[in-house]
């Protein structure tokens, strides 16, 4: 229907062109008419992404400048990890944009996506109230939980956890550090105790909930800077390796999901690894929050323990 719209605006503008080249000028010569052409089409690129990286409006400054230069209308599905996986399983999106390695293998292996490129990284942390009433300020990730969980069933009242419980990719690092522990998640934290609360919610609904209830809480720093001023969470633990968050691009593949908008999502992608847009990752939130939200993946592969391909190669 569009096309048909657009063919028929263009036959009209041609036909007008013509008639106004047959008036005659004063001198009998037809008045030169310039070419006109129809406009191109707008494309749609839908992108399925976790929610930090919208909810940090990183997203929406990176799609302005792709919109305009490849006349495209990016539209953003923001979820949880696990929810945006399945966007993608589905095909209903051309796109996916999440932070949750394992899932993320698994996806390509079942042959849902392809040409997986790493964009950028940062850090999750764990935040909780000023007075700390577990005291774990100083702690490696694995002691603070494995306190928190021990203080919190012994005093749930002044001690408690809220887990995003929507199996998006902080909840996926939530369950690996759990691990590290050598806890059971399923037996022995799910449903254990009033200290432990599933909000199921995104990453700025769980920091506002925390804060309601002066929980600790695990969220990436990118997050929590946006929310910092919104609640009175401060950081208690942000050091160690387990806390590396990686994220990473991928289009969804074509073969497996005939209707997907391919040739967009590989302007994205190569987009997104540019080093114009690299250096905005950098930059981005550096002046409103004092320090980086995200830093690039450019130069960064071996810090982030993947290979260089997968973040300087571009998509052919």
């Amino acid at each position: 229907m569009k096309k048909s719209i657009l063919i028929l605006i263009a036959v009209v503008m041609v036909a007008a062109a013509m008639a106004a080249g047959c008036t005659g000028s004063p001198g009998g010569e037809a008045t030169p008419t310039p070419t006109t052409s129809a406009p191109a089409e707008t494309q749609t690129l839908l992108i399925a992404t976790t929610t930090s990286l919208y909810d940090t409006g990183l997203l929406d400054a990176l799609k302005a400048p792709f919109e305009k230069e490849y006349n495209a209308k990016v539209d953003i599905i923001s979820a949880g990890t696990g929810t945006a996986l399945g966007y993608g399983e589905n095909g209903d999106v051309d796109v996916m944009m999440v932070h949750d390695r394992v899932r993320e293998d698994a996806f390509l292996a079942n042959g849902h996506g392809i040409d997986r490129r790493v964009i950028a990284y940062n850090y999750f942390v764990i935040v909780g109230p000023e007075s700390d009433p577990a005291a774990i300020k100083g702690m490696t990730p694995e002691e603070a939980f494995t306190t928190i969980r021990e203080k919190g069933l012994a005093d749930p009242e002044n001690v408690k956890f809220v887990s995003r419980g929507d199996n998006s990719g902080t909840h996926a690092k939530e369950k690996v550090i759990w691990a590290k522990d050598g806890f059971n998640y399923t037996t022995d934290i799910t449903n254990s105790g009033e200290w432990y609360i599933e909000a199921g919610t995104g990453m700025g609904a769980t920091l506002v909930m925390a804060d309601e209830k002066a929980a600790y809480t695990l969220s990436d720093i990118g997050t929590y800077l946006t929310y910092k001023d919104k609640t009175a969470l401060v950081p208690a633990v942000s050091e160690g390796d387990i806390l590396l968050n990686v994220y990473s691009v991928m289009r969804i593949n074509p073969e497996k999901h005939p209707g997907v908008n391919s040739t967009l999502a590989k302007d994205w992608i190569n987009y997104l690894t540019s080093s114009s847009t690299q250096k905005t990752i950098e930059e981005f939130g550096v002046v409103q929050y004092g320090e980086p939200l995200f830093f690039p993946a450019a130069g960064n592969w071996e810090v982030m323990g993947v290979n260089q391909s997968e973040v300087e190669d571009p998509v052919a």
